[in-house]
């Protein structure tokens, strides 16, 4: 069905593949199958052109998409991350990374290289030396949900 699809359409197959393929961006955005897509229209255009030629087989329009996929996809990355700007939030969604350098005093003890702060509202789980409650602390490091602490 999909073959005789493609033969009924002609070189406008991939015109249809890659307004589909950006369609499906725009429900699953990633800024991925844009290039895919642009590469899809891209083989539209040349097919355009070639598709009476007898070197214009499926083959070769399936490796000049491949090809063109892979290129469109390295420049487009390239001409994104050139774009990209430095967050003035820089850890907006690293909470315990955001927490390093914060100073508290411990409600409990850590006893055994661990124990649990107050931050804030929010209780965490923390690693470091033994100390009495009480003491004022300093978070130095972030592993995950743990933070480490040291004595201030």
């Amino acid at each position: 069905m999909i073959a005789r699809l493609a033969a009924e359409l002609g070189p406008w197959s991939w015109w249809l593949l890659g307004m589909l393929l950006l369609a499906a961006e725009l429900i699953a955005p990633g800024v991925f199958l844009v290039w895919i897509g642009m590469a899809a229209i891209v083989t539209g255009l040349i097919s355009l052109a070639l598709w009476e030629s007898a070197m214009w087989g499926w083959q070769v329009q399936l490796l000049v998409f491949a090809f063109l996929s892979v290129i469109i996809t390295l420049a487009g990355r390239r001409i994104v991350a050139r774009h990209d700007k430095d967050s003035d939030e820089p850890l907006l969604n690293q909470r315990t990374a955001s927490l390093v350098g914060r100073t508290s005093v411990l409600e409990e003890p850590l006893a055994e290289g661990r124990g649990r702060i107050r931050l804030d509202d929010t209780w965490w789980p923390v690693l470091g030396p033994d100390l009495p409650a009480g003491t004022r602390i300093r978070v130095v490091a972030s592993h995950g949900r743990d933070l480490t602490v040291e004595a201030a």
